[in-house]
């Protein structure tokens, strides 16, 4: 499927994607970890979507499950109101500088950065890092 997107045009395999995203979801679901990891590059390499758009992408569909568990967790009274304060003004600029950088920068460089932040997740995940 063509998808066009502030001027720019590409190709997206849909199909892909919502199949994939279902699996992802199912799985996360049952064993009780993030999709994001996976979602990135189920978005890039297998519906060839650029990174600029799969970061922002990204953020979208973890803003309302953030945004959901931050409320749970405030009425549980697990809820740092200082840290909220420090972090969203950092995540609202991180969000929006991020895929103005990646947008600019080489595509290689950015999956490359992305994976190698992946395989620092892992490596602190299984204890080695």
């Amino acid at each position: 499927m063509k998808v066009e997107f502030w001027g720019h045009e590409f190709e997206a395999n849909m199909v892909v994607g919502c199949v994939g995203g279902f699996l992802i979801a199912i799985m996360s679901s049952m064993f009780g970890f993030g999709g994001g990891p996976f979602m990135v590059p189920l978005m890039t390499v297998a519906m060839g979507m650029p990174m600029y758009i799969v970061v922002g992408s990204s953020l979208l569909a973890i803003f309302f499950n953030t945004g959901i568990a931050s409320i749970r967790h405030f009425q549980f009274g697990n809820f740092d109101l200082l840290l909220f304060a420090c972090m969203f003004p950092a995540a609202l600029l991180g969000g929006y500088l991020g895929p103005q950088i990646a947008k600019r920068v080489s595509p290689l460089v950015v999956k490359r950065v992305a994976c190698a932040g992946l395989v620092l997740l892992g490596l602190n995940l299984l204890g080695l890092y």
